[in-house]
């Protein structure tokens, strides 16, 4: 058997181009963010103060729970959404900046669930640092 007459060579090689191409496909990053939309209402924005409760600083989203007290004293622990921890640092956010007990306001936008969930756009700590929280592209400016 002869391996290299030309028609067989020419399935070799257009069967070598589509595996390269096949990989070169498998190793392009993807995008696989869930959709802003999916969860939360960029008709519904809040601004919330409050005390930090906990921190999950988790992939692919880190946490922000937050003791609010409404208008009557009554206090509801909110969950805030925020970006993956790599990028909260590079925006110069770190775990150790937002211990229990840290005053802090919150914009962002609610839940589609009514819950007490929300979605931070922006966190401003008590000594006047701002920092961007999150970062998916579908998410409305904040008002």
């Amino acid at each position: 058997m002869n391996l290299f007459r030309p028609q067989l060579l020419n399935r070799r090689i257009g069967a070598g181009l589509a595996l390269a191409g096949l990989a070169l496909l498998c190793n392009t990053p993807v995008n696989a963010h869930h959709a802003f939309a999916a969860e939360f209402d960029g008709d519904q924005p809040v601004e919330l103060k409050g005390q930090v409760t906990k921190i999950t600083w988790v992939n692919p989203h880190s946490w922000l729970y937050v003791d609010v007290k409404d208008a009557k004293g009554q206090v509801t622990n909110w969950g805030f959404e925020f970006g993956a921890p790599f990028s909260l640092q590079q925006k110069g956010l770190s775990k150790s900046s937002l211990p229990p007990g840290t005053e802090v306001a919150i914009k962002g936008f609610r839940s589609k669930n009514g819950k007490p969930f929300a979605y931070a756009s922006v966190v401003t700590l008590g000594d006047g640092r701002t920092f961007q929280t999150g970062g998916a592209p579908d998410v409305p400016a904040v008002p």
